[in-house]
């Protein structure tokens, strides 16, 4: 037996839904409490499948945890180890960023490499190439990351080849707690890495240019203690205004603030959608005629490549031919064959996917790949007729908190039932 989400559709949505904090914030934010002796304290924290097996991994180094309706309360007085369990590592790649704060306050690191979403290579060689930069010795055998500074980590000028989110949350980890002065060229420009930010010059670091292309900073030889309220989760966000698109639905989208989006809120006008931006949210009104799109995933502020497969799932549902090119993940197309079983039809050719939308959806068994292909089956399943069951469906509880209240809450007919295994039969486009 197994657990399913259980959609029954065509449905309208209808009211406001707010999100919570933001994934791609939190994690990176609960490992930088390892950086410092004592207390760090975390507001609109989401109850996310990632977020407790980071703070299982914090307990590992000798974290104490307070937990109480969102918010977070950690300190690490003394590391008590070196050695980053492979079970956990496995589970969740941010667990990697683990790496530069171990090296900053204890000298001396072991870490896995990472596992989570099977979406393309995405290799970690930036994250060892700027540590190796900052003094660190570092070898890898056996699927395991061994490295040491036995004299510390020393600041340096760091030159990333790509603006990767991971390699830039990573040196501004480990840079933090290194004295003197590290600049990252090329640094990644999203708003969670402004956030990582916030929450370092608050612990004690000096840090210049967070959201522009170049941050320089001022390492101390200790942190202290912060308190900090996590951002609104734009991912998440945009899965609820995908979800009024692919049901053509008016709703209020709240508790994030819609700047952070970049460029998704030119394609949804583009898609002839109706946006009305507030400090903090959005009124999304897909009720009229929709057009398919042409776009491209890039680096913030271009369009977040966590939202392809949203898109993706919005767009099956709109007459005519749209196209979407990946180029941050190579393999971040898993979940087409998926949308196929609905019904969708899409034709992908290395890194373009062609989706002729406007077809009829009809529910269907599917599975979930990973997080966003997960949402986006969501997206798509509200918008079939029949009922979709949605196989794997824990890869939800790892990015969405209390996703099935908040689509019931507007309307949405789903819940999450055990199913027979048998109930589920393979089928292609």
């Amino acid at each position: 037996m197994e657990e399913v989400v259980e959609i029954k559709s065509p449905v309208s949505l209808s009211g406001e839904v707010t999100v919570g904090g933001a994934k791609n914030a939190v994690l990176p934010m609960l490992i930088a409490s390892l950086l410092t002796p004592d207390t760090c304290v975390f507001h609109n924290v989401p109850a996310i499948r990632d977020v407790f097996l980071t703070i299982d991994l914090l307990k590992q180094f000798g974290a104490s945890i307070d937990y109480s309706q969102g918010t977070f309360k950690v300190q690490t007085p003394v590391l008590l180890a070196q050695d980053a369990s492979y079970s956990l590592v496995k589970a969740f790649r941010a667990s990697f960023w683990i790496l530069g704060p171990l090296l900053a306050r204890g000298r001396a690191a072991r870490v896995a490499l990472p596992g989570g979403d099977i979406i393309g290579a995405r290799p970690v060689d930036m994250h060892l190439d700027a540590l190796t930069q900052m003094g660190a010795t570092i070898r890898v055998k056996g699927g395991v990351v061994y490295a040491t500074a036995e004299a510390g980590l020393r600041p340096a000028h760091i030159e990333l080849r790509f603006p990767s989110v991971g390699a830039t949350h990573q040196i501004l980890l480990a840079a933090s707690l290194t004295p003197g002065t590290t600049r990252i060229v090329g640094a990644a420009r999203e708003p969670e890495i402004v956030a990582v930010a916030k929450l370092l010059i608050d612990m004690g670091a000096e840090i210049e240019g967070a959201g522009t292309s170049e941050i320089c900073i001022q390492g101390k030889e200790q942190l202290g203690s912060t308190e900090q309220t996590l951002i609104g989760d734009r991912i998440e966000a945009a899965t609820f205004c995908l979800a009024a698109v692919a049901t053509r639905s008016k709703i209020a989208v709240n508790g994030f603030n819609p700047e952070h989006f970049g460029a998704f809120v030119d394609v949804l006008c583009d898609m002839g959608v109706q946006v009305n931006k507030r400090p903090q949210g959005v009124d999304i009104d897909a009720r009229g005629e929709l057009k398919p799109v042409a776009v491209t995933t890039a680096p913030f502020p271009g369009l977040a490549t966590d939202i392809q497969a949203l898109l993706m799932a919005a767009l099956v549902t709109i007459p005519g031919m749209s196209r979407i090119e990946e180029t941050i993940f190579e393999g971040r197309f898993g979940h087409v064959a998926e949308l196929c079983r609905l019904g969708a039809r899409v034709e992908v050719s290395e890194r373009v996917a062609e989706v002729k939308g406007g077809l009829p959806l009809t529910g269907a068994p599917v599975e979930a790949l990973d997080i966003r292909a997960a949402a986006g089956l969501v997206i798509a399943a509200l918008a079939a007729d029949g009922v979709t069951q949605i196989h794997e469906p824990f890869h939800l509880s790892r990015g969405y908190d209390s996703m099935i209240e908040k689509f019931r809450a507007l309307g949405a007919d789903m819940k999450l039932r055990v199913s027979d295994p048998e109930d589920f039969i393979g089928a292609g486009c």
